[in-house]
């Protein structure tokens, strides 16, 4: 997400800039002129061998049709080539698109309802009272309240007995991140901020709790969804939660603190942003702009840490007075409540204080949905980084499984994690015991994209790949180090820089792995450092003349792996999609949008399981809001090669200088079409669907948040009136009943 909120308090953040300062190859750097669309095309991409679990934190969202195949059979002999079996129809969008709209409403197409589901402070417990939204509501009862700024979120159907129900159409949990907060809107006049110290203990508690994640029963009477405020299986998951940690850098000195002297566990999780499935039923929620919520001022710290931890902070941008100042609050609490975010070294060990605060978070969390007393773990194999996501790819008995993740912050990388146990059904329903087995030891690789349209994924394992204990920037000492500092592991390996890495998403009809590269600015990738997949330098200018230099409005790169397996080595790339105007010149609407699906700064993204190859897009922009709000969009994607080379021009203070390129298969508004409009100054974040396909959940998230004055807030939505904006889920539903979409 590049929501301006995400800052400290010098209105920087951390993740816009990146702190990748290695010398390591750019997708810029990578990128011959020799590339050819012989080079690129001509390689060929095996098709989807298996069918695909897509139940991953694309756009948030996560089906939960859990195909389990058989192991392949041996090779028979050949014989005579049968007939050619009877071809499914194509699908089809079927709605008008959505005009582009600068409204306080919730636009979908004509034949669609949506309908207000699940705001900030709703009460999910009986006994809570409902919501004043004019920050009065008592701060004790804000862990059993949505949470703010909803984000990534699945659909969980259960059954008469609360089991886990792939199919459940009219039932289910539906689980979501509350990322972040808009800090205006949660009190009575803002934060209470003197000297730059927080004065009031209770607002903060407020904010502890509106982090996290919401597991809520929703369901379905007639064509009306609602959430049952008093079911058992309701549960929030907050910043005070107490988790336990597995995998190589449990119990080991990096993660110990007072609270956790042997290193086991911490309390909470904090800016959820994407999210994840697995195959036996648990959710994963993924830790993304963390950094910036930690104290550490670097002129009092830096005296008291060796050089790795000094590293190690400047890579992951830890380094300011904490973005929301938690740590200032006085007098602190017997158990470290505020004192637990100054990572700063102030005992006499690791387990006086709270030195190694911000190494607790970082990592994939997984969360049994259906055991509401269950400790959440985070699952240490899977590295720290910026979490924006954990994919599960195919689900195939006998087979690894296999999540692909993207480090959100510009010049990271994009990751993969390979289980060493291959899939049993029989797990199916285990719950964090099935994470034991499945996650706590595996492969962590990342990506190097080459010059020629192929990639490496690259191990990252001490000994291997440059991580070694001589390695020039970073000392590894053992496996546990490599995971914590997963980044410096992947720069030494020689990972490629991406342009912010966003979601990712597995198209189940053919296997082709896709994540949206949201946008980048010219200081991050000048016109002389543009290439084949990063190949547009322009002037993106507002209407009112104000000049946007770079790539503002992103694009989306995909792969497939090797023979499409995705344990495999190797991939080959592609460009999917190139986000622009409509009136933009040739050399940057690349894949020709119309004004029924020109875009910006593509961020969410999940593909249907109710109708497999069906793609939906979500935005996060910036650069297009002067034109219209941010939007939902409906894809039908090709597959990876399915383009042609191209030359284009880009211009720079009146330059020209032209870049080899290559072009998805222009989508046309039959296989992109905008789907619905969000109200002023939002996000849209987060996509479920129903067990049949038949309700949409959507987030709406931070809804008038650039917001100055709490008397006169941007947006309304959705109480209407004069009321606070809040953050919430819509369930949209197509009156005839039918698939949405098609």
């Amino acid at each position: 997400m590049t929501a301006n909120t995400r800052s400290d308090e010098s209105g920087i953040d951390l993740d816009d800039i990146g702190t990748n300062p290695t010398a390591n190859p750019s997708f810029t750097d990578l990128i011959a002129s020799r590339l050819s669309r012989r080079h690129l095309f001509g390689l060929g991409v095996g098709t989807a061998g298996t069918a695909l679990l897509q139940a991953c934190g694309g756009g948030g969202g996560g089906g939960t049709s859990f195909p389990i195949l058989p192991p392949a059979p041996a090779p028979a002999p050949p014989a005579p080539t049968p007939a050619p079996p009877a071809q499914q129809a194509p699908l089809k969008l079927n709605f008008n698109a959505v005009a582009k709209s600068l409204d306080d409403v919730v636009t979908v197409p004509a034949g669609y309802t949506a309908s207000v589901l699940y705001r900030l402070g709703d009460p999910i417990a009986a006994g809570v009272p409902a919501y004043a939204n004019d920050g009065t509501d008592a701060p004790s009862t804000y862990d059993r309240r949505a949470g703010d700024h909803h984000d990534g979120m699945t659909f969980f159907g259960i059954n008469a007995s609360n089991k886990w129900d792939p199919a459940g159409a009219s039932r289910g949990l539906l689980v979501m991140n509350h990322e972040a907060i808009t800090p205006l809107f949660l009190h009575p006049a803002g934060q209470t901020v003197v000297g730059g110290v927080r004065t009031v203990a209770d607002e903060v508690l407020r904010e502890f709790y509106l982090h996290g994640v919401s597991v809520i029963e929703v369901n379905k009477v007639g064509n009306t969804w609602t959430y049952k405020q008093d079911s058992s299986l309701n549960r929030r998951v907050h910043t005070l939660t107490e988790m336990a940690f597995s995998g190589p850098a449990a119990k080991t000195d990096y993660l110990k603190t007072k609270y956790s002297t042997d290193g086991s566990k911490t309390r909470g999780t904090l800016n959820n942003c994407a999210n994840g499935t697995t195959p036996w039923g648990t959710y994963l929620t993924c830790e993304e702009n963390w950094a910036g919520y930690f104290r550490r001022i670097a002129a009092n710290d830096d005296k008291n840490r060796n050089t790795k931890e000094k590293a190690s902070f400047s890579r992951y941008g830890v380094a300011s007075t904490g973005r929301e100042l938690w740590a200032t609050v006085t007098p602190d609490t017997a158990d470290d409540l505020y004192g637990r975010w100054n990572t700063e070294v102030i005992g006499a060990t690791a387990t006086d204080d709270y030195r190694n605060g911000h190494n607790t978070y970082g990592w994939v969390v997984e969360i049994d949905p259906f055991t509401p007393s269950s400790m959440p773990k985070k699952r240490t194999a899977l590295g720290r980084f910026g979490h924006e996501g954990a994919c599960l790819g195919p689900v195939v008995v006998g087979k690894p499984l296999v999540w692909y993740m993207g480090d959100d912050s510009r010049n990271e990388y994009i990751y993969k994690f390979v289980s060493t146990k291959n899939w049993d059904a029989a797990d199916i329903g285990g719950g964090i015991a099935s994470g034991d087995k499945y996650m706590d030891d595996g492969r962590l690789y990342v990506a190097r994209f080459n010059e020629d349209g192929t990639g490496v994924w690259l191990e990252l394992k001490l000994g291997v790949n440059n991580i070694t204990s001589s390695y020039d920037k970073y000392a590894f000492a053992d496996a546990a180090d490599v995971v914590t500092n997963a980044r410096l592991a992947a720069d030494a390996a020689g990972a490629t820089k991406m342009d912010r890495p966003e979601w990712t998403a597995v198209n189940p009809k053919t296997g082709d792995v896709y994540v949206t590269l949201t946008n980048t600015n010219a200081a991050s990738r000048p016109i002389t450092k543009t290439s084949a997949s990063n190949p547009r330098y322009y002037d993106d200018k507002t209407t009112g003349g104000k000049s946007q230099l770079g790539n503002p409005n992103g694009h989306i790169v995909r792969f497939a792996d090797d023979n499409a397996d995705p344990t495999a080595l190797g991939f080959k790339w592609d460009v999917y999609l190139f986000a622009a105007r409509s009136t933009a010149s040739a050399d940057v609407n690349l894949s020709q949008l119309t004004a029924d699906n020109d875009m910006s700064s593509p961020d969410g993204m999940w593909f249907s399981h109710a109708a497999p190859g069906l793609l939906w897009l979500q935005t996060d922009d910036g650069a297009y809001t002067d034109v219209t709000n941010c939007m939902l969009l409906a894809a039908l994607p090709g597959k990876v090669g399915d383009g042609g080379a191209k030359v284009i021009t880009n211009v720079d203070a009146g330059t020209p200088r032209t870049q080899n390129t290559f072009v998805g298969k222009a989508p046309g508004t039959e296989g992109l079409r905008r789907f619905l409009v969000g109200p002023k100054d939002c996000e849209l974040t987060g996509i479920a669907e129903s067990g049949d396909g038949r309700a949409l959940f959507v987030n709406i998230q931070h809804p008038g948040e650039g917001t100055s004055d709490i008397k006169a807030p941007i947006s309304h939505w959705p109480d209407g009136g004069t009321s606070r904006p809040r953050s919430a889920t819509v369930v949209i539903t197509k009156n005839d009943g039918g698939l949405i979409g098609l």
